[in-house]
């Protein structure tokens, strides 16, 4: 830990329901989701900023859209191993960039934001699914080390440990609005559950969601768009 839980275009005409991570990981479907209703109609070219291994580039290249996908610890042909920053393609060139659990990560963040507004044409969309570490609290911390048993490694099943590691190493989502806040209008986070995602077994949404809904959990979990200016 910690990752809780950006030229490759992805082309290949692959369905939606052949993408594992994208049908079967917890919380993917509901995140493509937000993702395709918050960008404008295909074919507008995106940036995927932190792809992975490129699962959600791929839905949305099948959904029509051109998009190019990076991610700096990239291990697959259809996503560019480039961090954000030192990305060079034309200015203006994407319609819309995604960011998926990923601007967290980004260093140097505030460079990484600037470049990132050099690329969006001015009124392209931004779409963030996040988590915020500040939220990250020791009832978080409890609920996640139980929920991961002996998956979890053993120096971070203490709740201290681990929120101070988690806070060490990422962005706040209130750091990530103020790097984007010069050229970007960004609209108030819909909070939400995260820890589900997070390598927990499977059906254990809806009990956070629960805990969430009565004070027994933060929500840690936020979905913006925002507008580039």
């Amino acid at each position: 830990m910690p990752s809780p839980p950006d030229s490759t275009r992805v082309r290949r005409p692959v369905s939606v329901r052949r993408f594992r991570a994208v049908d079967d990981a917890p919380g993917s479907i509901a995140v493509a989701g937000f993702v395709r209703a918050a960008l404008p109609s295909a074919p507008a070219r995106v940036l995927e900023v932190g792809a992975g291994a490129g699962e959600l580039a791929e839905a949305l290249t099948q959904a029509g859209y051109d998009v190019l996908a990076i991610d700096p610890a990239a291990q697959t042909p259809h996503v560019r191993a480039v961090p954000l920053h030192e990305l060079e393609v034309s200015a203006a060139s994407f319609d819309a960039a995604v960011a998926v659990v990923s601007l967290h990560h980004l260093e140097p963040l505030e460079e990484s934001c600037r470049r990132l507004s050099e690329l969006v044409r001015p009124g392209g969309v931004l779409v963030i699914d996040e988590f915020d570490v500040a939220r990250f609290d020791e009832r978080a911390a409890r609920w996640l080390i139980d929920a991961r048993g002996e998956s979890l490694a053993v120096e971070h099943r203490d709740p201290e440990v681990l929120i101070a590691e988690l806070r060490h190493h990422l962005h706040t989502l209130d750091d990530i609005r103020k790097a984007l806040d010069e050229r970007f209008t960004v609209g108030e986070p819909v909070r939400g559950p995260y820890l589900y995602r997070w390598g927990v077994p499977a059906g254990l949404r809806e009990p956070e969601e629960e805990l969430i809904a009565t004070g027994g959990l933060p929500a840690t979990g936020a979905r913006l768009v925002g507008r580039r200016r």
